[in-house]
């Protein structure tokens, strides 16, 4: 990874360690490092990214049709890009340590693994995705959920879709200008994200008894998840996700109804992947992912 610019509505801009960075008021703790909620949100918006990503690049190759193989993977690489801007921006925030003075969070623990930081203690948007474990990353416990078949991934793509669209449509305007500038960057590819998957949400809900029952297996399967999104972590000040369940459940309402799903009622949510508790289908994800650098640290290509 290299460090990138982003455009959207707001001025251009680079994210570096001397970005302006909003005061902060509060910090939590997590693995025993004190964050502040600023780095935590960010670290949250990548992680929830990055591992969607992942997930869906295993379509890569295996799409139902050359044209849907194509589109999978072109949504796993706006992702991907997505989470980019926000490691860097969240790797920004974070004080590495000085060689003069000794300061930076390298003081705490000689233990790489559980700060994200890399060589030297320097930390990175590589050291914050391939350097964390499960406990340490923040991601809804919705993305790390299996592919299983094309009817359950499309469904997770839009039921996360539907939510990040409002979500950024809030955050472009947050008083934050780096967030501000990757939600406004990121809401146009979302944009083509709610649009793609809500159409096969549609075919496959409307379409053959087969896919109208793989429909309905995959929200039995996914709906548990869907609560999370909108329970408010300690970090979670910028925008108040609560505010946007209403709009959500209008939305997906009206697309169930035209696929002629029925939208689950009384059902328990589970939660706990914003504050590092995860379901076991995480940690074979990290496996996956952070091999190489885990096997040869600070490879380069």
């Amino acid at each position: 990874m290299q460090d990138s610019d982003f455009t959207g509505s707001k001025e251009k801009l680079k994210i570096t360690k001397s970005s302006k960075v909003p005061p902060e008021e509060t910090t939590e703790f997590c693995e025993g490092w004190e964050r502040s909620s600023r780095e935590a949100y960010t670290l949250h918006l990548a992680d929830t990214t990055l591992i969607l990503s992942q997930r869906n690049s295993e379509w890569c190759g295996h799409g139902p049709i050359l044209e849907q193989d194509i589109a999978i993977t072109n949504i796993s690489l706006d992702l991907l890009g997505q989470a980019r801007n926000f490691y860097q921006y969240a790797a920004a925030l974070t004080p590495n340590p000085s060689p003069q003075n000794g300061e930076g969070r390298n003081t705490l623990t000689p233990t790489p693994s559980l700060k994200g930081e890399g060589a030297g203690g320097e930390v990175t948007e590589n050291s914050l995705a391939y350097l964390r474990t499960e406990r340490e990353y923040k991601n809804l416990l919705l993305v790390e959920q299996p592919n299983s078949d094309w009817g359950q991934t499309i469904l997770r793509q839009y039921l996360f879709s539907q939510f990040q669209y409002l979500l950024y449509e809030k955050l472009q305007n947050s008083n934050d200008e780096q967030l501000a500038a990757i939600a406004a960057k990121a809401l146009k590819e979302t944009t083509y994200h709610l649009r793609w998957s809500r159409e096969w949400v549609i075919r496959l809900g409307d379409g053959t008894p087969e896919s109208h029952q793989r429909m309905l297996k995959a929200i039995d399967e996914l709906w548990r998840y869907t609560g999370e999104m909108f329970e408010a972590a300690d970090y979670e000040t910028i925008v108040d996700v609560s505010l946007l369940k209403n709009d959500w459940s209008q939305k997906v309402n009206d697309v169930f109804a035209e696929a002629t799903l029925p939208v689950p009622e009384n059902v328990f949510m589970q939660t706990g992947g914003k504050k590092g508790m995860h379901t076991e289908h995480l940690g074979y994800i990290l496996t996956e992912l952070q091999y190489l650098q885990r096997t040869y640290p600070g490879c380069e290509w």
